[in-house]
């Protein structure tokens, strides 16, 4: 986009006055004209509609790739050998990125090109999710069972019984590990955590500069139209990116160079791993897109003089106090503008950094000690670490609880828990509008979704069951167990070999056909499925045969009760999203409710959104039994005891849901302290002043104060 000139042959020419009567000065924010003419580019790219509609479509595609990797996050763990703490840790480094920026751009961002800021951040998200596809390309196949030969088919004789003396038993595959191995391996990790927090930079500009580029040149009527359906398009970006997992992870990691015959293995086969790595790219294509409108719209558009006819009517039709009370920056009035000139923390863009530096910290201490404040921000904190723990394992524990497949599990929360959750926000919003909820009742709206999705959350921990038996891992009641049965000695069985077949008279898993004694293999073919079998099983009651792959968990019925409670909770809690954000708009001053609403959304990424995935990786990770090993380190967790799992995932969820209920309850009490303290003042003053103490908005009814 280089200097535009004028036609073939002629220069610059100076404006006349018809020309800068084309730039709608006066439409302008602060009288300032808009650098380009109209006619200077597409009618299109002069509509705020058209931006409110390509922001949509672009922090529904940012959301998408940005959730991606919790919908995908065990499958990326057994790929590369992760742990949950280390995986945990990955889907925070997002928040690492976008953290460091987030206040200088919120603050400083309306001295630069708006739009074309959001382009170069969308194209940066882009290529960081192309980066996060990386590790795929530069690794090795995926060998499902690294104990083979290179030159020998997987699941063959390395799997089976074989005589001492006609083999030796592979001490271990890491003997066959290199510096180049481990170099590798530390490379791949390292691409994604530096894929992540470009993710989180390349993010940092878009929401803030869209919101405020639509509140500044949108119609003041229609710039609440404009977020709210800004805000509902966007909110469906976390569900399309568990429904993309769910489609992605049924097709097999190495699609794009499948071993000649294909692979044995079926979704089903715990050792399957998805193409995790296709959704980054097909999402990274869509934010691409998403961004190319950005480079086209103007710094500044002629602001938008109608209002839309049907939003004028319902408008009129809902008009109620509680819309004057919220004070949106759209609907301020010239006075309130110009009072607002007078203090710093309003006028942050038009401060040097120096400046703002010495009073940001002014405004966050004041901000901090006010009680209302900071016991909201507590309680969203602890509801928001809830949110990201769930979000980054739920799919994982639904996994190994109930035994159902990654792209199941991603479809039941792409499809019924996050739905629900954005129903609670909304439901949250409607009870504010409607019922015209003042400061009281919406701390007892907060309360009461809080007590009520704690409760919702108990049935939980009673949800699930035990995990079957598992041979030389699983200790026998009383008599303890060997390392393993004593029927598999004569056999030279790898150590850290991992291809399980489930004796399913006795419910017992072996990790290997060795280990359960097998000494053959038999594939039988069924509508263009092939089913293992081993046979001449010397640990099995008959000999067998076994069918490859884990046992069935006992309770997988009871995945669709879980996850509907899990959404119930989830939607009770969003109910009170809305109901705290008020709270914290009418407890703050007025001039300091921009930097308020800043500070609370970092303190929220600060204390919940990265360390959360860490402390609820780190908890799961406590309740493993068996570990693989690679190249002489701690690799992926092979199994778990699934008691200790659930008890102690639901168990973090229970806790920040109690600490989230027990800091809106103190939000309540000072909400009545503060009430009791302007009774009392009211008792020994004027009418008139008493009137004026009770009436915190400008046409709030007095009882809204108190109730």
């Amino acid at each position: 986009m280089g200097p535009r000139i004028g036609p073939a042959g002629e220069g610059p020419q100076m404006p006349n006055k018809d020309t800068k009567a084309t730039m709608d000065i006066e439409d302008t924010p602060g009288g300032k004209a808009s650098p380009e003419p109209q006619n200077s580019r597409p009618h299109v790219f002069q509509s705020i509609k058209f931006f409110v509609l390509c922001h949509s479509l672009l922090q529904l595609a940012q959301l998408m790739i940005s959730g991606y990797l919790k919908s995908s996050i065990s499958t990326v763990e057994k790929r590369f050998g992760l742990s949950s703490q280390t995986s945990g840790l990955l889907a925070a480094f997002n928040e690492v990125g976008n953290t460091t920026l987030i206040v200088l751009v919120s603050y400083f961002g309306s001295r630069v090109h708006r739009p074309r800021m959001i382009g170069y951040g969308a194209v940066l998200v882009a290529l960081a999710g192309l980066l996060m596809s990386v590790p795929h390309f530069i690794s090795e196949p995926y060998r499902y069972d690294h104990t083979s030969p290179e030159d020998v088919s997987q699941d063959f004789e390395a799997s089976l019984c074989l005589p001492t003396t006609s083999a030796s038993a592979p001490e271990s595959s890491n003997g066959s590990c290199s510096s180049f191995t481990k170099v590798r391996h530390v490379t791949v990790v390292g691409v994604m955590f530096v894929a992540q927090t470009l993710l989180g930079v390349g993010g940092v500009p878009i929401q803030p500069f869209g919101i405020s580029y639509i509140d500044d040149f949108a119609h003041h009527s229609n710039s609440p139209l404009y977020l709210g359906i800004l805000f509902a398009v966007t909110m469906m970006g976390p569900g399309m990116a568990f429904g993309l997992g769910s489609l992605m992870l049924r097709l097999y990691v190495d699609i794009d160079r499948m071993p000649e015959g294909g692979v044995s293995l079926t979704p089903k086969d715990p050792r399957w791993v998805g193409a995790w790595w296709l959704g980054f790219l097909i999402s990274s294509g869509m934010v691409a897109l998403a961004a190319s409108p950005y480079f086209f719209f103007p710094k500044e558009m002629p602001k938008e003089k109608h209002e839309l006819h049907f939003w004028q009517k319902a408008v009129a039709g809902a008009a109620s106090p509680v819309s004057k009370v919220e004070d949106s920056p759209s609907e301020q009035s010239p006075e309130e503008s110009s009072d607002k000139q007078d203090n710093p923390a309003q006028i942050a863009p038009d401060l040097t950094v120096i400046q703002f530096i010495k009073v940001f910290p002014k405004v966050l201490l004041r901000t901090l000690r006010h009680p209302i404040f900071l016991l909201v921000v507590l309680s969203q904190v602890c509801m928001s670490s809830m949110v990201a723990g769930m979000a980054t394992f739920l799919p994982k524990f639904l996994e190994r609880q109930f035994s159902v497949t990654a792209s199941f599990a991603n479809m039941l929360i792409g499809g019924l828990s996050v739905p629900m959750a954005i129903v609670g926000i909304v439901v949250g919003s409607v009870l504010i509008k409607r019922l015209r909820l003042g400061p009281m009742r919406c701390g007892m709206l907060c309360l009461l979704g809080s007590l009520l999705a704690l409760v919702v959350s108990l049935p939980l921990f009673f949800l699930g069951c035990s995990a079957h038996p598992i041979a030389g891992i699983t200790l026998q009641p009383g008599t303890g167990a060997e390392l393993f049965p004593g029927c598999m000695e004569p056999c030279s069985c790898p150590v850290d070999g991992f291809n399980p077949v489930c004796d399913t008279g006795a419910r017992v898993e072996y990790i290997t056909p060795c280990h359960a004694g097998c000494r053959a293999q038999v594939v039988q073919g069924d509508l263009d499925k092939s089913k293992v079998f081993y046979s001449n099983c010397s640990c099995v009651a008959g000999g067998g045969p076994v069918p490859a792959g884990s046992c069935d968990s006992a309770c997988s019925h009871l995945v669709l009760p879980f996850i509907l409670l899990v959404g119930l909770g989830a939607a009770l809690a969003c109910v009170t999203h809305t109901p705290a954000l008020m709270l914290i708009l009418r407890g703050v001053k007025k001039e300091d409710k921009t930097l308020a609403v800043g500070i609370q959304f970092m303190l929220l990424r600060v204390l919940a959104w990265m360390p959360s995935p860490v402390i609820h990786g780190s908890a799961i990770d406590t309740t493993c039994v068996h570990w693989a090993s690679s190249c002489g380190r701690r690799a992926v967790c092979r199994y778990y005891d699934l008691d200790l799992l659930r008890n102690r995932f639901v168990g973090l969820q229970f806790f920040f849901k109690t600490g989230s209920l027990v800091c809106f309850a103190l939000v309540l009490t000072v909400l009545r302290q503060q009430n009791k303290e302007e009774e009392t003042k009211a008792a020994v003053s004027s009418p008139g002043l008493q009137q004026q103490l009770l009436m915190p908005g400008p046409d709030k009814k007095p009882k809204d104060s108190s109730m």
